[in-house]
C-alpha cells in the first residue's frame, strides 16, 4: 500500500486527506520506532557509563558535542546527494537517481576520511581546549579518537540509509538502525563490563555496531533495492561536475550549519564546564533523556523529506504543501505529549541514568525546564525536514545559526553566572521556541517549494 501511494505522487494522481495521512504515518512509524529504539539503547548505553561514576560520564559528555559536529558534517554530505535522488525518483528517472548514488559513494568516502584524520589530529588536545580537567582529559581524548576512527563506517551507514529512505523504503533502514542499537548495547556491555575497558569500551562497542550495520545497509541498497539496486546495472562511479555542484549547493549550507551549530554546542560545553563535574555529567545525561522526546520528531522529519523530495520531483506543488503542513502538525502533537511525559517522569528517568543523587536531581530540574519548549522544537525539526526535501537549505541554516548564536549562547552565558546549569537550559528552551516560530513562519509564508534544478 505504501509503495502504491508513493506511485500516486510520481504519476500525478489525486490523493484524499486520509490517503495523505496514511502515507505520512506509514513512512513515519518505522523511522519513529528506529529513532525511539536508538534513544532507548543509547539511554541504556549512557546508563552503563553513568554507573561507572561521574568522572566517566563527564569525560564522554565533554567531547560529545564535538562528536555530534562530526556526525552532522557527515550527514550534510549524505543529504546533498540523497535529495537529488529523491527528486529524480519523483520524476520517474530511476537511471539518473542511480547515477547520482554511484557518485555519492566516492565523494562521501573521501569526505569521511577527511573527518577521521581531523579527529585523530585534534583528539589529544580537544579535552583541554574544551576546559576539561586532568582527571577526565585522558578518557575524553581516547573516546573521541576512537569514535573518529569509526567515522567512515558511520558515513557509509548514513549514506546508504538516506538513499533507501529517499526511495520510500523506511522499513529496512529503520530495522537495521534498531539492530545497530541492540548490538551497541551488547557490545558495550561486553567491552565495558566483561573486559573492563570503561570509557574506551563504550567507543569500541559503538564502533563495532556501526561496522556491521554499514555492511548490511549497503547490501540492501546495492543488491536488494528495486529502484536503486546496482546488480546488473553497470555504470560509472566517477563524480560529475553537475552532480557534485548540486550536492554542494544542497549540502554546503547544511554542513556550515552543522559546523557553526556544533561550534555553538561546543561553546555551550565551555559555558557548562566551569560549573563542575556534577554539572557536566547532569548536562550530558539530561540531553540523553531529552532525546526520548525529540526522536519521534526526527522520524516524522525523515518521512517529510522523502515526501517533499518526491513531490517536488514530480512537480506536485499543492500536494507537497499538504504533506508539509500535515507532517509538521503530526510532529507537534506527538512531541507535545512526549514533553508532558518528560515533565512528569523526569526524576525517574534520571535515576535510571545515574545513582548519584546530585546528578539525578539537577538533571531532573533542567529536563522540566526543557519540557515547555518541545512543541516548537518539533516545529523546527519537522520543518527542517520539509526544507531539506525541497533542497531549501541556505535560509533555514541562517535562521538556525542566528537563533543559536544570538539567543541561546548569549542568554546561556548571562544566566549561567547566577543560575548555573538551570540557566543554561532556560536559554536553550527559549531559543528552541524562537526557532520553531521562525521555521513555521517560513513554512507558511516562504518560497521554500521552488524546485532546485538537478541534473543526472
Amino acid at each position: 500500500m505504501k509503495q502504491d501511494l508513493l506511485a500516486y505522487i510520481r504519476e500525478g494522481r489525486p490523493m484524499t486527506q486520509s490517503e495523505k495521512l496514511r502515507l505520512i504515518v506509514s513512512l513515519s512509524v518505522p523511522s519513529i520506532l528506529a529513532q525511539i529504539s536508538a534513544t532507548v539503547m543509547f539511554f541504556i548505553d549512557a546508563s552503563m557509563v553513568g554507573h561507572l561514576g561521574a568522572r566517566a560520564s563527564a569525560a564522554i559528555g565533554l567531547v560529545e558535542t564535538t562528536g555530534w559536529l562530526m556526525g552532522g558534517l557527515a550527514s550534510a554530505a549524505n543529504m546533498g546527494f540523497a535529495v537529488q535522488v529523491a527528486h529524480f525518483i519523483g520524476a520517474n528517472d530511476f537511471e539518473a537517481a542511480r547515477r547520482v548514488m554511484r557518485q555519492s559513494f566516492v565523494c562521501c568516502l573521501i569526505w569521511s576520511l577527511t573527518i577521521t584524520l581531523t579527529a585523530l589530529a585534534c583528539g589529544p588536545f580537544l579535552p583541554y581546549w574544551l576546559g576539561g580537567t586532568e582527571e577526565i582529559a585522558h578518557d575524553a581524548s581516547l573516546y573521541f579518537m576512537l569514535i573518529g576512527v569509526f567515522g567512515m563506517f558511520f558515513q557509509m551507514e548514513g549514506l546508504a540509509g538516506s538513499m533507501l529512505k529517499s526511495s520510500g523504503n523506511m522499513k529496512v533502514p529503520s530495522v537495521l538502525n534498531i539492530l545497530m542499537c541492540v548490538m551497541d548495547v551488547v557490545f558495550n556491555y561486553f567491552f565495558i563490563y566483561i573486559l573492563e575497558l570503561g570509557v574506551m569500551g563504550a567507543a569500541l562497542g559503538t564502533g563495532l555496531a556501526e561496522i556491521v550495520t554499514a555492511a548490511l545497509m549497503l547490501y540492501f541498497l546495492v543488491w536488494r533495492s528495486d529502484i536503486l539496486g546496482l546488480r546488473g546495472r553497470p555504470g560509472s562511479f566517477r563524480p560529475q561536475e553537475s552532480t557534485v555542484r548540486t550536492a554542494f549547493k544542497i549540502g554546503a549550507p547544511m554542513g556550515l550549519q552543522h559546523l557553526l551549530m556544533g561550534s555553538a554546542q561546543i561553546v555551550s560545553t565551555l559555558i557548562v564546564a566551569p560549573l563542575g563535574t556534577i554539572a557536566i555529567a547532569a548536562h550530558s545525561l539530561a540531553i540523553t533523556v531529552e532525546s526520548l522526546c525529540y526522536m519521534p520528531g526526527y522520524g516524522i522529519s525523515e518521512a517529510a523529506t522523502t515526501l517533499v523530495g518526491q513531490g517536488i520531483g514530480a512537480g506536485q506543488k499543492l500536494l507537497t504543501h499538504s504533506f508539509a503542513r500535515m507532517s509538521v502538525g503530526l510532529g507537534i502533537g506527538i512531541m507535545t505529549m512526549m514533553g508532558v511525559l518528560m515533565y512528569i517522569f523526569a526524576p525517574e528517568l534520571m535515576s535510571i541514568m545515574t545513582p548519584v543523587a546530585e546528578i539525578r536531581d539537577l538533571g531532573a530540574h533542567v529536563l522540566r525546564i526543557e519540557a515547555f519548549a518541545e512543541p516548537m522544537f518539533a516545529a523546527a525539526i519537522v520543518c527542517n525536514g520539509v526544507f531539506i526535501g525541497a533542497g531549501d537549505t541556505l535560509r533555514p541554516a541562517v535562521m538556525s545559526l542566528c537563533c543559536m548564536w544570538g539567543v541561546r549562547l548569549t542568554l546561556a552565558a548571562l544566566l549561567a553566572r547566577e543560575y548555573g546549569l538551570p540557566g543554561v537550559w532556560t536559554a536553550m528552551a527559549i531559543e528552541l521556541t524562537v526557532r520553531g516560530l521562525l521555521f513555521l513562519s517560513r513554512l507558511f509564508f516562504g518560497r521554500w517549494q521552488e524546485r532546485l534544478s538537478v541534473k543526472g
